[in-house]
């Protein structure tokens, strides 16, 4: 048995078997390889594109698919060990868990972290408890990482580009009136790194860098192909000669849970939007976003509308990239 918690957990061969495969599935969608299986989909935080996929690709594949939202039509979930349980949660997950196990041959989660202290967030309590508990396989729905979204963006970059080896990649912060996840961008900067690509990190400041663990494992990853990780404050050289620019914005980790302080920090970059004059600079160069995305804030109509865009391409590779993964685990 094996989770999919984080692609750092796989090879770059195996994550590729996964995409090939992901690419036969996109011609014939309809499949019954998975027949008379089904998975639990956990989801503690909205979803759209999330969860369309997953129900959808499980049934494209016969599966069948069960929706839970624990605190509204499921029981509220405690995951402290040794926790007294006078509150709010009816059970734990090591119940919760181990049930499900008894019920599904797979289980899937989406938990975001609480935006309060970083050093306690960054344990992803949720489906680390999950995996240590549940005797099915576990997959990330996006937690700290959005590691299916690093899959579906790689699809469609390979089905632009070709091989990605060598070509530069762009991760560029944008504003955003609030502090967001970084998982996304915790999982481009990865799979850019995996596969190939000379990566930059562009943001405002260096308190916007993301977590070491992903910044070190991205750099590893560089070195180990020959490539270079970059990181950057300047939006022009960043941007010049760029093969993909890959939009995301994210809270500075410093300042979780003090949005009082990062607000004027942030309020001071508006400037980092996506636009024409930036992709000028790119010979090129493609863009994508995970969605979703503020139109004028993360960056312009132009831009996301254009031939260049490759942001719906992605989020349809959600679907294949998934059952692909499905396949993978179950079959």
């Amino acid at each position: 048995m094996r989770h999919f918690l984080s692609t750092l957990d796989y090879s770059r061969a195996e994550l590729q078997q996964i995409l090939d495969d992901a690419k036969t599935l996109k011609k014939h969608p309809q499949s019954s390889a998975l027949a008379g299986k089904s998975i639990a989909l956990l989801f503690f935080n909205p979803s759209l594109r999330t969860r369309t996929t997953f129900e959808l690709g499980a049934h494209q594949l016969g599966m069948k698919a069960i929706v839970l939202e624990p605190g509204k039509s499921a029981w509220p979930i405690e995951f402290d060990d040794g926790a007294v349980m006078t509150g709010e949660p009816e059970e734990h997950v090591r119940e919760v868990a181990r049930v499900l196990s008894r019920y599904v041959d797979a289980i899937a989660v989406r938990a975001f972290p609480k935006f309060v202290d970083w050093n306690e967030d960054r344990k992803d309590k949720v489906i680390a408890a999950f995996a240590r508990f549940a005797t099915v396989p576990v997959i990330n729905m996006e937690t700290i990482t959005h590691p299916c979204q690093e899959l579906a963006l790689l699809l469609a970059l390979q089905e632009r580009l070709g091989p990605t080896d060598g070509k530069k990649f762009v991760l560029t912060w944008t504003y955003h009136p609030k502090p967001l996840n970084t998982a996304v961008a915790n999982s481009g900067l990865i799979i850019a790194a995996k596969f190939g690509f000379d990566v930059t990190l562009l943001c405002p400041t260096k308190d916007y860098l993301l977590d070491e663990r992903y910044m070190s494992a991205a750099s590893t990853l560089c070195k180990n192909q020959g490539r270079i990780l970059t990181i950057s404050h300047d939006i022009e050289s960043a941007y010049r000669g760029a093969d993909v620019v890959y939009a995301k914005s994210w809270g500075a980790l410093p300042f979780f849970g003090r949005w009082p302080e990062e607000k004027p920090i942030r309020d001071a970059h508006q400037h980092f939007i996506v636009d024409e004059k930036k992709m000028d600079l790119t010979p090129h160069g493609l863009f994508s976003h995970c969605l979703p995305v503020r139109r004028g804030v993360k960056v312009t109509d132009g831009v996301l509308d254009s031939p260049r865009s490759l942001a719906i391409d992605e989020a349809e590779n959600r679907l294949h990239v998934q059952k692909a993964l499905l396949k993978t685990l179950l079959s």
